[in-house]
C-alpha cells in the first residue's frame, strides 16, 4: 500500500507559524469540500468506510489522532500529530480514525462534494469489491 504523507512548507517567526494550502500546488487535487472533526469523545472511533472515487487529504490542526488504513490486503496504522503534514487518502481505502487527543481538530479536504452513493460503509462489501477488482 502506497501511503503518502505530504509535507507542507511552514512559514514562521517569533509571532507564530503559517501553512498555506493551495489546489494543485501542495494539495494534489481541486478542493470541493472541507470539513473538520473536533470534540471527539474518548474511546470513539470514526470513519468505518471507503470511497469509490473520492480522494481526501487529512490534516491534524491541533492535537493528534490515529488512522487505520486498509486496502483489503494490508493494514497500516498512522499517527497524525503534525499540522504541517497531510495524509493523502486515495479511493478504495477503508479508513478508521481513533485515539483522538482531547484537543484534536482534524481537517479534511476532499476533491468532490458529498455523495452518499460514493461510500462503501460495509467492510465485507469493501473486501469483496477490492478483491474482485484485483
Amino acid at each position: 500500500m502506497d501511503i503518502k504523507l505530504i509535507q507542507f512548507q511552514s512559514h514562521g517567526d517569533e509571532r507564530g507559524s503559517l501553512v498555506s494550502l493551495e489546489d494543485h500546488k501542495n494539495i494534489p487535487f481541486t478542493i470541493k469540500r472541507v470539513y473538520y472533526l473536533f470534540n471527539t469523545k474518548d474511546d470513539v472511533r470514526r470513519g468505518f468506510h471507503a470511497h469509490k472515487k473520492l480522494k481526501q487529504l487529512a490534516v491534524v490542526l491541533k492535537g493528534s489522532c490515529r488512522f487505520l488504513l486498509d486496502d483489503g490486503k494490508e493494514k497500516i496504522d498512522i499517527l497524525l500529530d503534525n499540522p504541517s503534514q497531510g495524509l493523502y487518502i486515495e479511493s478504495f481505502l477503508w479508513r478508521e480514525m481513533y485515539d483522538f487527543s482531547e484537543d484534536c481538530v482534524l481537517l479534511v479536504l476532499a476533491d468532490s462534494f458529498y455523495d452518499e452513493s460514493d461510500y462503501i460503509r460495509d467492510y465485507q462489501d469493501f473486501i469483496e469489491i477490492v478483491n474482485h477488482d484485483s
